[in-house]
């Protein structure tokens, strides 16, 4: 009976998600088309530059990440990217790994995310889990997506470089019309410069050196020292990416972007791990770049117009005509690849980055934290919003920037969250040794202020927000 009842469960939730996709793209194709190609800009880079060393099979990855694509859309009918894991693919091209070793290392991670998933232990960590660290996260992964756009893809560009094609000239004309479409949101301003990229692409004087081209689409069984090998230096370094930017605060951005209705339910931090390992799990074994899920990519493709799964399920299946492609001529698409203008990537990158980073705005208005608060809050579709004192609001927002200056300090998203709690269990132990303080008289740490238990004075304010539950007496 219980299945019976999850089964029609599953069934209306896929009605109504191929509903508001056909919907959407009915009244705004080109905006869903543009917004497909908004995570290109982390997506060409790693992909080209494992593929060229060998460490993944390109037809394999695209096969495998287009039908996660389309997989995707039609599972939870917003635009959910489907990106390379960082970490790993960052070790991948550091150290050369072969097949075998990249595949072991995404073997891993999916492993470890489908067991918590499973397990509940996801789910748990997100329900406790502040959503001012949360915020921290998805803004560090925002403005390390502009740093990365300054130095990896803009930095190395002249103002006229060895080919007219591709310099700082291009990127500032890119940037000028992302301005000028910023009205005009549903302008499809990513296919605009894709399309413009890939013709300067094609008729490039410039190639890449040839790709050693071996098995197609391999069957990989990696040896026991490989896992080892893997886990070691690039699975545990990815886990907490993964765990963090990829479900936790994926999921928390879409419930952000995406509030039901008119759009279909928000994914679930367990669905979403279950989905990143399964990617992973059917993929990797045959040579495909290991994948997951992000809150930088949701928030690029939203921002570059897509509102729906039609749009990743579009780009899936274009993923998937240019897999069939690789099977017979891989060299030929990869120099496409790999000859896209970074000067265009790089203004793609840093919008994304830009728009990923906005999301902290939101901390201390409409957070998923403060919704179906009590007292005289304003409605937000559909909630009603919880009203924070001045003191609430200043330790949220010290501990989203605390999590945001260790994220970017150290270049690590583990090291963020943990500055992040941290600085939240500060706040949290202050206020409870306040509140079990004896009565009478205290001297507070600042302006020379003398304090009563009762209520609170507005000037009463320091690094830790003003004292709660005192009344003030100035000496």
């Amino acid at each position: 009976m219980a299945s019976q009842i999850k089964s029609r469960s599953f069934l209306s939730h896929l009605r109504q998600t191929t509903r508001h996709n056909l919907r959407t793209l009915r009244t705004q194709p080109l905006a869903e088309l543009s917004g497909s190609l908004g995570d290109l800009g982390t997506l060409l880079p790693l992909m080209t530059a494992l593929t060229i060393q060998n460490s993944i099979s390109l037809p394999s990855t695209l096969l495998f990440t287009g039908a996660a694509n389309i997989l995707t859309g039609i599972g939870f009918g917003i635009p959910l990217p489907v990106q390379p894991m960082k970490a790993i693919a960052a070790v991948a091209i550091a150290r050369n790994f072969s097949l075998n070793t990249t595949a072991a290392a995404g073997i891993v991670v999916a492993a470890l995310v489908g067991i918590m998933s499973i397990t509940g232990m996801i789910s748990w960590a997100s329900k406790v889990t502040p959503v001012p660290v949360v915020k921290g996260i998805q803004m560090g992964a925002g403005l390390s997506l502009c740093l990365s756009a300054g130095s990896s893809l803009l930095t190395p560009l002249s103002w006229t470089g060895e080919w007219w094609g591709d310099n700082l000239l291009w990127a500032l004309g890119a940037a000028a019309l992302l301005l000028l479409t910023l009205p005009s949101p549903r302008l499809p301003y990513a296919l605009l410069v894709f399309v413009v990229g890939v013709l300067l692409s094609t008729f490039s004087p410039y190639r890449t050196p040839p790709v050693p081209i071996g098995p197609t689409i391999p069957i990989l069984l990696p040896p026991p020292s490989t896992f080892w090998d893997a886990t070691t230096t690039a699975s545990l370094g990815q886990l907490p990416l993964t765990l963090l930017n990829s479900v936790i605060a994926a999921a928390a951005l879409a419930s952000d972007l995406f509030p039901s209705p008119p759009h279909p339910a928000a994914p679930t931090v367990t669905s979403l791990g279950l989905s990143v390992a399964g990617i992973n799990l059917l993929g990797c074994w045959f040579g495909a770049m290991p994948a997951c899920h992000g809150s930088g990519g949701l928030a690029a493709q939203y921002r570059f117009g897509a509102r729906s799964g039609s749009s990743i399920i579009i780009l899936g299946a274009a993923k998937a005509g240019l897999g069939i492609a690789a099977l017979f001529g891989p060299g030929r698409v990869v120099q496409v690849l790999a000859g896209f203008p970074r000067g265009l990537l790089g203004v793609l990158v840093l919008a994304a980055g830009v728009e990923l980073a906005r999301v902290g705005e939101s901390v201390n208005t409409d957070a998923r934290d403060l919704r179906d608060g009590e007292g005289e809050g304003e409605a937000f579709g559909g909630y009603k919003l919880r009203v924070l004192d001045e003191r609430e609001r200043k330790e949220r927002w010290m501990v989203m920037l605390v999590t945001v200056a260790a994220l970017l300090a150290f270049r690590n998203d583990a090291v963020g969250f943990a500055a992040g709690l941290v600085w939240h269990w500060g706040f949290k132990a202050t206020r409870r040794i306040e509140a079990r303080s004896s009565g009478g008289w205290s001297w507070s740490w600042r302006r020379g202020i003398r304090t009563e238990r009762g209520s609170v004075d507005e000037e009463s304010t320091g690094l830790l927000g003003r004292t709660s539950d005192e009344s003030v007496t100035r000496v």
